[in-house]
């Protein structure tokens, strides 16, 4: 890299660019088994507004393993609802299962303060003594080489004006969780893939001095008002800054054709949207306001050699389905388990080339979905309106207004068996008893590659070669047993091996980012797939 002089050595595992969500998950994973991380802020005190405000029970379930419980933890809360789309004149238009518990043995849908749960993940992050914070640096330039990443930083100067400061930092790989506007991925020169999809919308954050979902009757916590004078989206924010006090609320409001972004987003056009809410400077404090354009877009790569992307410098889409942040956060487990298996010398490097196909297709099912969602809300023609007022409203009755349930979202093509029932899926859990403990299976059994045998051991169903590689995994196998059966795990509630029947399945290959590797009804068939896996993650036995 020209200018530069390439240190000896290395002076991390991993250098993450970008210390939000994604970043501080990545470099958590990694630090807990001990790779050394310096995780590059820009910014050198942390953001305290809110930004995301949802996630769903994939991101719970990754919390978990965090020790963040999200049926109790002070920063997050849900609501027992249904979320529902409305017309103007109130009448439901659509309604989506937000209220079931999933599959994956949490809640659909969980509301949260960005602000608190990222002070969490930093808390975390800081008792790690592998993992370094550098706030108030910038990258400003990127090499690499077959050994590693050099990464050339500067001070910010939007915060300490200008500085000549700078350093220079080698790693054996690089990421970038460093937003929509990414460093990392412009210095790799990937480009992207835009659908051509802007709107804009102002976003306003609120603190009511009193409960807004109780003094509402029977609106609904969750909901879009799908009203063509005013697109219009009012939902919860989290729990509010007073512990057991009033909730935060969001509202998101659609500038219209013809509009200015700026003269909406002033304090006055504000209190203006929401006084028919009930809110008023009296009784309601103004967080945040801002003016988001709404865009479905995703990079055609997500790792070029040693270096990786993920979050908002991987993809971005629409915030009607919630998925924003959730789809950060699974890179980062995504990201986290490969780079973990890469520098403890488990796996080769080609495991990189699953990240990508396997993350960009999930990302690109939530984009689509958002921007479906969007096509629906978005609409500020009275005549067009009604038009899907009345093709909604009659779809909705013929099935007899069953809300619809949340889907399940299937990897891309990477390290799982295609020709497996379930696979390349999230795996279903429930609560299940060890040793006289009794919770979720996560807990009980740990994260990891794990090999579930029902009923059977499935070690011994292994080739004695197999189960040298899966310990060379670190993979901890588990022989699951039906309620006042004989097993390591018994399934308390008989979800699991409900599951298991249903796919007629009797082993079951769970990753560390609990997707499903593979499924098999036999012996013969579990070695087969076994190696194929294997074959897939590059393992080095």
């Amino acid at each position: 890299m020209t200018g530069f002089t390439e240190p000896q050595g290395f002076d991390a595992d991993v250098a993450i660019v970008g210390a939000g969500p994604v970043g501080t998950l990545l470099a958590i994973l990694l630090g807990q088994r001990g790779k050394r991380v310096t995780l590059i802020e820009r910014w050198t005190t942390h953001y305290a507004l809110p930004r995301a405000v949802t996630y769903d029970h994939e991101i719970a379930r990754i919390l978990a393993t965090l020790g963040i419980d999200s049926e109790a933890d002070p920063a997050i809360s849900f609501h027992d609802e249904l979320y529902y789309w409305k017309n103007k004149d109130g009448q439901n238009l659509q309604i989506v299962d937000w209220q079931s518990q999933s599959a994956s043995g949490w809640r659909v849908r969980y509301w949260f303060n960005q602000p608190m749960m990222e002070r969490r993940l930093l808390e975390i992050a800081a008792t790690l003594p592998s993992v370094t914070l550098l706030r108030g640096w910038q990258g400003v330039a990127l090499d690499q080489d077959a050994e590693g990443v050099t990464l050339a930083l500067r001070r910010n100067v939007d915060e300490v004006g200008a500085s000549d400061e700078g350093q220079t930092l080698r790693a054996r790989f690089a990421v970038g969780t460093d937003g929509a506007n990414s460093f990392v991925r412009d210095a790799l020169g990937i480009e992207t893939e835009n659908k051509g999809y802007f709107f804009d919308w102002l976003i306003l954050d609120m603190i009511p001095q009193f409960d807004y979902v109780a003094s509402r009757g029977d609106a609904p916590a969750q909901w879009q008002l799908c009203d063509p004078s005013r697109p219009t989206t009012i939902v919860p924010g989290g729990p509010g800054p007073i512990p057991g006090g009033p909730a935060r609320r969001r509202w998101e409001f659609m500038v219209l054709p013809g509009e200015s972004a700026q003269d909406l987003a002033t304090p006055e056009r504000a209190w203006e949207l929401l006084q028919p809410w009930g809110l008023t400077p009296e009784n309601s404090e103004l967080e945040r306001s801002a003016v988001y354009r709404f865009q479905a877009r995703w990079a055609k790569q997500w790792h070029k050699g040693r270096c990786l992307i993920g979050g908002d410098a991987a993809h971005l889409m629409p915030p009607f389905a919630g998925e924003g942040m959730c789809a950060g956060l699974r890179d980062a487990v995504a990201m986290g388990w490969r780079l973990n298996g890469l520098l403890e010398g488990r796996m080769g490097m080609g495991v990189l080339d699953s990240y990508t196909s396997e993350r960009i297709e999930h990302a690109k099912h939530y984009i689509n979905f958002s921007q479906e969602l969007g096509q629906i809300i978005c609409i500020a023609d009275a005549d067009v309106a009604a038009e899907r007022d009345a093709r909604m409203i009659a779809e909705l009755a013929a099935r007899g207004g069953t809300p619809v349930p949340t889907d399940i979202c299937q990897l891309g093509a990477g390290a799982w068996c295609a020709d497996s029932a379930h696979a390349g899926e999230l795996s279903v859990q429930d609560v299940v008893e060890a040793g006289g403990k009794r919770d979720r299976f996560d807990q009980i059994v740990g994260q990891g590659w794990v090999l579930l045998g029902y009923g059977c051991d499935p070690l011994a169903a292994l080739t004695a070669n197999q189960r040298l590689e899966f310990a060379a995994l670190g993979g901890i196998s588990v022989r699951l047993a039906p309620a006042g059966g004989a097993g390591d795990v018994i399934d308390v509630n008989g979800t699991i091996g409900a599951w298991l029947t249903r796919i007629s399945a009797q082993y079951v290959l769970i990753r560390p980012d609990f997707y499903v590797a593979l499924t098999a009804d036999s012996t013969k068939t579990l070695q087969d797939r076994f190696a194929t896996v294997m074959q897939a993650l590059h393992l080095i036995a």
